[in-house]
């Protein structure tokens, strides 16, 4: 089945209130498989919106490497702007847009540190230059050149070999999701928004105006 023909079967279920899971993470669960089913580029591409203590907003993009019933995580070098920006202020903002089939999902809550466990067996899944990568930049400081940096990353080459450790700089976030929407797109801008609110132990769904 081609991606027209993916899109056209999703907009035959739409987004409505009686198809949609009872809480958010299994919605998104079923997003996320029709999203890899329609060979979406990179279905886990997230915009992370962060913000300075004074409410300065940043956002990048990054990619989210898990998510389950405590949140949805990511990884990254503590000393980038990202990372300083949650360690002074600890919310974020995820929204992932699947272009493809007119889908978006926006996810907000606190943020906490993964345990080191998690972001060491994610670490050592990553391809070697990745590692000395991590190890090599001090992410989003200023750089006198190019040449710099590929000195580093020889310098951490032979350091390390093969075996490269986690850096004690480097590792994951999780933002625990309070409110996630979904939107599906409509013709003439009539999109389908659902919003999922956690309330206590339990989720309350609503509709918005698109």
């Amino acid at each position: 089945m081609n991606l027209a023909d993916l899109r056209r079967d999703y907009k035959k279920l739409a987004l409505d209130e009686s198809h949609v899971a009872g809480e958010p993470v299994a919605q998104f669960q079923r997003w996320m498989d029709e999203a890899i089913a329609a060979k979406v580029d990179e279905p886990n591409a997230i915009a992370l919106a962060t913000a300075t203590k004074d409410g300065v907003p940043s956002v990048r993009m990054v990619l989210l490497k898990g998510f389950d019933a405590k949140g949805f995580s990511f990884f990254t070098d503590f000393r980038s702007q990202k990372g300083r920006e949650l360690a002074e202020n600890p919310r974020a903002e995820m929204c992932l847009h699947w272009k493809e089939l007119e889908r978006q999902v926006r996810i907000r809550g606190p943020v906490e540190k993964l345990p080191i466990a998690d972001a060491a067996r994610y670490f050592a899944s990553r391809p070697l230059e990745s590692c000395l990568g991590a190890w090599a930049s001090l992410q989003s400081s200023i750089l006198k050149s190019r040449l710099e940096l590929e000195e580093r990353v020889g310098e951490a080459r032979a350091r390390f070999k093969d075996v490269v450790p986690l850096p004690t700089h480097w590792g994951g976030f999780r933002v625990v999701h309070e409110e996630v929407e979904f939107w599906q797109g409509r013709p003439s801008r009539l999109h389908d928004r659902l919003r999922f609110r956690r309330e206590g132990d339990a989720w309350k769904l609503v509709r918005l105006s698109p």
